[in-house]
């Protein structure tokens, strides 16, 4: 293990010169790539630090003990010898679970979409709510979200919503979100308190960046047409919301969000790319599945994955068969114990993968 962290140590070296050199930190895209590695190896190497630590630690103490001059320096040493032991093999799955090359596209950001499934009215509230918790996710992890599209219930949330998320691995941590959600519970329309249940489709798109996905112009058609949201006195008075068509692949992308027609262009364009971006990505992530048989990035975006149980105060991830009895506080953002089972379920068949070729 150690000679694969004193490679990457040559590599750290190596990076930790480039983002000081003049022409790196004028690039902004490549100095933020580097810096981004930086933090990544810098959190390798503070683990290699600690690992050549305990080893030397172990090593010591086996030495003292064979040596058992002095009595009181070898019941150190055992002492010693124990903590080490007991460390090491913790360290050493941390530092394996690490070194799992990382997916590219998991820095992305990304543009979710939420859309009201089956359920009518109830489904939009649901959507809505799934709307709210996702904020909140979002804002404790730090980064930013902006709507970019919506379209209102009629009894309050929303039939479908679109919003991007920036800020660090974004896509490595919501793409676990893709998928049918369904929710198990009273309706605020129904009077004889029965149980109802609704769902709603939840879709994370990393964003492509124009140079990896190219579009012909002749093949967009571009509609321009009055906003019917929230958005003062141009409403309805002015056709500044624009919906994208692209011919080929008869994919829809539209904005209304901002009062400049030239805005919502751009912000119709980058959700057009992402959708033909992961229109690839859905054909790859397909394969990569049917190879490793993952449960948990599946190609299959109609899959119901979570079912969110009001009366039980439960909430079900069917992919992991993971079940928590703690309802109210994930509805309120509180989803990273969710994510952290599926990130390690995900790395360690990854890491099983790994070892095989190895």
């Amino acid at each position: 293990m150690l000679d694969k962290l004193n490679i990457i140590k040559q590599r750290f070296d190596e990076v930790s010169d480039l983002i000081i050199q003049p022409d790196i930190i004028s690039d902004q895209k490549r100095y933020v790539r580097l810096n981004k590695e930086y933090k990544d190896l810098r959190a390798l190497m503070d683990k290699r630090d600690r690992y050549i630590e305990l080893t030397n630690n172990l090593n010591e103490a086996e030495e003292i003990i064979a040596d058992g001059s002095d009595a009181e320096m070898v019941e150190m040493a055992k002492m010693q010898l124990e903590e080490a032991k007991e460390a090491l093999p913790k360290l050493e799955e941390e530092i394996k679970f690490m070194l799992i090359p990382k997916d590219p596209e998991d820095e992305k950001d990304v543009v979710m979409e939420i859309r009201a499934g089956t359920g009518g009215d109830e489904a939009s509230i649901f959507a809505g709510d799934l709307y709210r918790m996702y904020s909140k996710y979002c804002e404790s992890k730090g980064w930013k979200t902006n709507i970019i599209d919506l379209s209102e219930g009629t009894s309050g949330g929303y039939k479908e919503i679109q919003f991007e998320v920036t800020g660090e691995d974004v896509y490595g941590t919501l793409k676990f979100e893709a998928g049918v959600h369904r929710v198990q519970r009273v309706p605020q329309t129904e009077t004889q308190g029965r149980v109802h249940t609704s769902a709603a489709t939840v879709m994370v798109l990393p964003e492509a960046e124009d140079f990896e996905v190219e579009i012909d112009p002749k093949d967009v058609r571009i509609d321009y047409f009055c906003s019917s949201g929230p958005g003062g006195q141009s409403v309805n008075t002015t056709y500044s919301a624009v919906r994208l068509t692209h011919i080929p692949t008869g994919l829809v992308a539209q904005c209304q969000d901002e009062k400049s027609q030239h805005k919502n262009k751009d912000k119709a364009f980058k959700v057009l790319r992402s959708r033909l971006y992961d229109l690839e990505l859905a054909k790859r992530q397909e394969e990569d599945a049917a190879k490793r048989n993952s449960q948990v990035s599946s190609g299959d975006r109609s899959a119901k994955i979570r079912t969110y149980n009001y009366p039980q105060g439960r909430v079900t991830d069917h992919r992991i068969g993971l079940t928590l009895y703690d309802l109210q506080n994930i509805m309120n953002g509180d989803l990273q114990k969710i994510i952290d089972e599926l990130m390690l379920v995900e790395n360690t068949e990854k890491l099983k993968e790994a070892s095989e070729i190895l």
